[in-house]
């Protein structure tokens, strides 16, 4: 990226941040009754905490805490290490499965954009167990790392969960694709296919 377009996407830079705060602040004032409706089933259903804190791969490599509701068993990963979520995963509740179907669970990350970790829109965080792994493994991996991450992203919109090394390569693409062509438009589109997604239209 040149010296010139740098200039030209710092006052966008700024725009973004402001809107993603803002519109963070809305999302949890209008969400809060069903926050606490979630936050209560939680409890109710399974040991354990209501949220879940993750350490995750910001913006230039730093790290920070990535805030949803809990969906898996406590302690989940005490006896395997970090792995990756799974079709039926096991280790999912049955509330928890409900909440990643609905994406639910992803709401308090609206927290994380309060705090300035996280973008309404971006490349999706990743743990830092990964992000190693994928920078020794794919080319160019650590180029998603010069933006914020996000709630949703155009890989989110275009391609499934990740399974395979092959599909963090081809949502590398998207992301990508996503910082070179970040503006104020694109997000605004990202964020109606992410909606589309939500209501079963054209998910993914």
């Amino acid at each position: 990226m040149t010296l010139a377009s740098l200039i030209l996407r710092k006052p966008f830079g700024l725009v973004k941040e402001l809107v993603d705060r803002l519109l963070a602040v809305i999302g949890l004032v209008v969400l809060l009754p069903l926050l606490f409706l979630v936050g209560v089933a939680i409890k109710m259903s399974s040991r354990g905490s209501v949220f879940f804190r993750q350490s995750r791969v910001g913006k230039d490599g730093v790290l920070f805490n990535i805030i949803k509701f809990r969906t898996m068993v406590q302690d989940a990963e005490s006896s395997t290490g970090p792995i990756w979520a799974m079709a039926n995963d096991p280790r999912v509740t049955r509330l928890g499965r409900f909440l990643r179907n609905s994406h639910i669970d992803e709401i308090p990350q609206l927290i994380n954009v309060l705090r300035g970790e996280m973008s309404i829109v971006g490349p999706r965080p990743e743990r830092p167990v990964f992000v190693e792994k994928f920078r020794l493994e794919i080319p160019n991996y650590e180029q998603r790392l010069r933006v914020k991450p996000g709630i949703t992203g155009l890989a989110q919109v275009c391609h499934k969960y990740d399974e395979t090394v092959k599909d963090v390569r081809r949502k590398l693409a998207y992301d990508l694709l996503y910082i070179q062509k970040m503006c104020l438009m694109v997000d605004m589109a990202i964020v109606f296919l992410t909606f589309r997604c939500l209501t079963g239209r054209g998910a993914r």
